[in-house]
């Protein structure tokens, strides 16, 4: 069995797979501090809710945008597995011609979600990646990555309106009751919403003008279903893309 492990600036999200099947995922906060020993003993209580022993897990490879975790998510591997961890990086084989200016500056995520995206949808291709940033990924028919977008993320709006003004109050991301609030969280939940999608549509409306019409579109991501269901133009929600796609590169690799 393989660990999976896709490591953001606010969420973990860790699977298993057996083969090309997901037998269970789960999403943990991101401590950027956390130890190889802490990491063991959270990976040891899920392992044990599930009923999975350790001694199952052949592999591990792991995509994170976060510098500090790969030494303590290269040490919990060592110990508790025990195995080498693969960290998916801009010089990694993945099948990708990467055409950035500098390869190394590409988001291991946004590898990743690139190589599974064009394997399960054909090119060309748009990863939109809902996380602590919301990133445009464009990918050729050719395997080629083009580049991208990178704008701030959910969170980060509902968290500039709360800390930035006297009296708006926290609120959660939701498609709202009605598209004019009134009262100030409807309001407030509507802005985020119905904003987010027409920033989401106007950006991937101009990339499909400039990559043609054959265009797809698709979404991961914590809030990838919610964009969907009010999107123009992104019509498909990928909760598993990220960690597919680290299992296809460790596939392409692990000889």
């Amino acid at each position: 069995m393989l660990l999976a492990i896709d490591a953001g600036n606010t969420n973990v999200t860790i699977g298993i797979f057996d083969g090309p099947r997901i037998i269970t995922r789960w999403r943990l906060r991101t401590v950027h501090d956390q130890t190889p020993d802490e990491w063991g003993i959270k990976l040891r209580s899920l392992f044990a809710l599930e009923g999975l022993p350790l001694e199952k897990i052949s592999g591990i490879i792991a995509a994170t945008v976060v510098p500090p975790l790969e030494s303590s998510l290269t040490g919990m591997a060592r110990r508790y597995f025990p195995v080498e961890p693969m960290f998916v990086t801009g010089h990694t084989e993945t099948g990708l011609n990467i055409l950035y200016d500098n390869p190394r500056e590409v988001g291991a995520d946004r590898i990743v979600n690139a190589v599974a995206a064009i394997a399960k949808y054909g090119g060309p291709c748009i990863v939109v990646d809902l996380g602590t940033a919301i990133t445009f990924d464009a990918v050729s028919a050719n395997s080629e990555y083009l580049g991208g977008i990178i704008c701030p993320g959910i969170g980060m709006s509902i968290q500039g309106l709360f800390t930035r003004t006297a009296r708006l109050p926290m609120v959660d991301f939701r498609d709202p009751e009605k598209l004019i609030g009134t009262n100030t969280v409807v309001s407030m939940q509507s802005g985020l919403y119905y904003g987010t999608i027409c920033m989401i549509d106007g950006i991937v409306e101009r990339m499909i003008a400039e990559m043609g019409k054959d265009t797809k579109s698709v979404a991961t991501g914590g809030q990838a279903s919610l964009i969907t269901k009010g999107s123009r133009f992104v019509k498909i929600a990928d909760e598993d893309l990220t960690l597919e796609g680290l299992r296809m590169i460790w596939e392409r690799n692990r000889q």
